[in-house]
């Protein structure tokens, strides 16, 4: 005799249209408040303090360190109590910590508020999103997560410029302590008011799979589980350590290469809407794809990116390519972390699962600006770029693997 299901439902319903777009909304407030902004900022906040560079970058890689370390944590939270709980504390607490950043006197206070911004980041973006969709949609969440990271993809679209505007009649401090207010104002009413309580399913009961889905009795078990979160694992951690190479370091790569600033800024530009783009062929045409399968064919794009960099990174062609190439495997990436350990692992202790699989690439990306930056001066930019494609061709390898293994199983 299988046990009732007993939920607590949020207001509109855990698995009803306004849990998207309020998740949207609050991701795209939180990535960009939480992580865009920094890029933008920074440059004033060193100066600000009047210290070298490296100081400003250190408090955001030992924050995602921190963040890294405390990922697994906040996703027993979410498994233990609900991600309508956490996410708002969460929210609440990135506030707190926004305001402490703006509040920063010197390296002290500065690195203790950045430790507790990416801290409490790990309870209110992606990874707590995605717990929070499956939570209300069960082993049928795929389909949602396509749609939140399509929203979410607008985050620095939206906040790259919106800081810079900012920038025109506020300075860092002020532009940080109004993000704080959008984080209280805005994404604690969405969370509180939107968001699964604690959700528990009926024992023996679960929801046909739809395309695409995996039935519940697949689901891997032990040593086929154990293999499969190391090869996903080690792609997710070295995807990590090139996005985040990446993402500080782009400009500077792509002008190394013979681009013009201008050329340059105007290709960084095409990573974004790229990501959008392959987010939403993915939503409208992937869906009856296996996510394994939509992993590693998306990771097969991020070096076939990278190399049209090394064959012609002075051509602004190539160069565009690459943008495009990269950019739909960043967003294709961001859908397959979700997706992957749903249809592999499912929804039990997804929020845990998660924690445990972003946990080392956050160390991971937490250090490879610096390790970027370090050989790019010792090395050169060719030699670079050699790694970054070595690096993410091992994690398409991996995740092919992990295909071949799902498929043979």
């Amino acid at each position: 005799m299988s046990l009732p299901s007993i939920a607590t439902p949020a207001l509109g319903g855990t698995g009803g249209l306004p849990l998207i777009p309020a998740l949207g909304v609050t991701q795209v407030i939180g990535y960009g408040a939480l992580f865009y902004a920094f890029a933008v900022l920074a440059p004033h906040i060193t100066e600000s303090f009047g210290w070298a560079p490296e100081w400003t970058y250190g408090g955001f890689a030992a924050g995602l360190l921190a963040g890294g370390l405390v990922a697994p944590l906040s996703g027993r939270m979410i498994d233990s109590y609900g991600t309508r709980l956490v996410m708002s504390i969460g929210s609440a607490l990135a506030g707190v910590a926004l305001l402490a950043l703006a509040e920063a006197r010197g390296p002290i206070s500065y690195f203790a508020a950045m430790i507790a911004l990416e801290m409490v980041s790990t309870m209110v973006l992606y990874d707590a999103a995605f717990a929070a969709l499956t939570q209300a949609r069960g082993a049928n969440a795929r389909r949602a997560i396509s749609k939140l990271t399509l929203i979410g993809g607008f985050a620095s679209t939206l906040f790259w410029p919106l800081t810079t505007v900012l920038l025109g009649q506020f300075d860092w401090r002020e532009i940080y302590r109004i993000y704080a207010i959008m984080q209280f104002a805005v994404c604690v009413p969405l969370h509180l008011f939107l968001l699964p309580g604690r959700v528990r399913r009926a024992v023996g009961v679960a929801p046909a799979p739809s395309a695409g889905e995996v039935a519940p009795d697949t689901y891997l078990h032990g040593e086929a589980r154990q293999s499969a979160f190391l090869l996903l694992a080690l792609a997710f951690s070295l995807q990590g350590f090139v996005v985040s190479a990446m993402s500080v370091h782009m400009l500077t790569l792509l002008q190394g290469l013979g681009l013009s600033a201008a050329v340059a800024v105007g290709i960084g530009a095409m990573v974004g809407p790229s990501q959008v783009a392959g987010r939403l062929v993915e939503m409208l045409f992937g869906t009856g794809l296996q996510p394994v399968t939509t992993a590693w064919v998306s990771a097969v794009l991020m070096p076939l990116g990278l190399m049209f960099l090394l064959v012609g990174g002075m051509t602004a062609t190539l160069a565009g390519l690459f943008a495009i190439a990269y950019g739909i495997s960043m967003g294709l990436g961001s859908i397959v972390r979700g997706t992957v350990p749903l249809q592999l692992f499912g929804p039990a202790g997804y929020g845990a699962m998660l924690g445990k699989l972003s946990a080392p690439g956050l160390i991971i990306k937490a250090a490879a600006p610096l390790v970027f930056a370090v050989l790019i001066e010792r090395a050169g930019q060719v030699p670079s770029l050699l790694l970054l494609i070595v690096l993410s061709t091992l994690a398409a390898v991996a995740l092919y693997a992990l295909a071949r293994k799902v498929a043979r199983g």
